[in-house]
């Protein structure tokens, strides 16, 4: 007696292998996301990277870590003297007290600090100390806008006590305050709710944007990074374009770029706590001169936030609205800046689902 074979339901057969695939699908999808940190330069994108390296790995940077951040925070102390030193020139500001041009010639002597000096010489601490505390070196400094000067200059040049002990470790602080260019393409990876995340962060100067093409394949979510103290600042690169203006046309051309059809897109507005200290001393008018509120924190950052949300005129995926997703943060706030790491990275799992179609 022959067996009786009966043969399956070929419909279920093929929902089982979809199920399969969608299931795999997912977990790929789920395993890694890949995040393009993009802005101008000096926008605060590489701190937003230390930020995270902060927040993610259990105790920070160690030590040692700390340690090799010393050569460039001399650096950027004695920069920022030299660029106020320079400015006051340009100004026309004299020193209060005339003693002073002795350190200015000190500091102009250790203009390059190599990259291997670990100690800040006692004679150029001193000098550096003297002309931070002169009232024409002060006067310049509040006149910025008017020149090229690192936002984290006064952060040091108050700290000068700390900077010049023989025994100085730098703390996280001091870290997240460093600047140096970014040159080239910079990856951090690090894991947040089981998953894993691949920062990718490109140099924000003109010179290195043609670097970011390289970078548009497989992208999950853009960062783009954008300082809110900008808006009467110039470029370094040409000093006759505004530095807000550059940067509300450059998140335009990376909205609505082709390659990021499919992407999440999440806005940083950055510096909130430069922005507010700047709005005593300088209007948005002078990026805007349309702008007709008040000149105070909230509607002055409704205004330049509503400028960046109408530049995304992106379509909807899969029936899905492309949301864009802003965030007015402060990079150098540790804890502020948890709160919005947890909050993208839900976005970016449930944008990875909608993609996916599963969600």
């Amino acid at each position: 007696m022959l067996g009786c074979c009966i043969p399956r339901d070929p419909s279920k057969q093929t929902n089982k292998m979809i199920n399969e695939a969608l299931e795999r699908e997912r977990k790929e999808l789920n395993s890694e996301s890949k995040l393009l940190l993009l802005g101008a330069g000096e926008s605060g994108k590489s701190t937003v990277v230390k930020q995270m390296k902060i927040i993610f790995n259990e105790n920070g940077y160690t030590k040692e870590e700390c340690l090799r951040f010393k050569p460039v925070i001399y650096s950027n102390t004695i920069q920022s003297m030299l660029a106020i030193l320079q400015a006051m020139t340009r100004l026309q500001i004299s020193f209060e007290n005339t003693n002073r041009r002795k350190d200015a010639e000190v500091v102009l002597s250790h203009a390059e600090i190599e990259s291997n000096h670990e100690i800040l010489p006692e004679i150029v601490g001193n000098a550096i100390q003297a002309l931070w505390n002169d009232i024409g070196v002060q006067a310049c400094f509040l006149r910025s806008r008017e020149y090229q000067l690192n936002d984290s200059a006064a952060y040091y040049l108050n700290s000068l006590d700390r900077l010049i002990e023989y025994d100085y470790i730098p703390t996280q602080q001091d870290v997240l305050r460093t600047r140096v260019k970014t040159t080239g393409i910079v990856e951090t990876t690090f894991t947040l709710k089981k998953h894993k995340f691949r920062i990718v962060d490109v140099g924000g100067q003109r010179s290195e944007r043609k670097k970011w093409i390289h970078c548009f394949e497989g992208v999950t979510a853009v960062i783009f990074v954008s300082a809110l103290n900008e808006y009467d600042l110039v470029l370094a690169e040409d000093e006759s374009i505004n530095r807000m203006i550059e940067s509300l046309q450059l998140f335009k051309s990376i909205c609505n770029n082709r390659f990021f059809r499919q992407a999440g897109m999440i806005l940083f507005l950055n510096k909130k706590d430069l922005f507010a200290e700047k709005l005593r001393f300088s209007s948005i008018k002078i990026c805007f001169p349309e702008y007709s509120g008040l000149n105070t924190y909230e509607p002055s950052l409704s205004y330049i936030q509503e400028q960046f949300e109408k530049m995304d005129s992106r379509e909807k995926i899969n029936g899905h609205q492309r949301e864009l997703y802003t965030h007015i943060t402060c990079a150098t706030d540790t804890e502020a800046m948890q709160f919005v790491f947890d909050a993208i990275s839900d976005m970016i799992i449930q944008t990875n689902l909608i993609h996916a179609g599963i969600f």
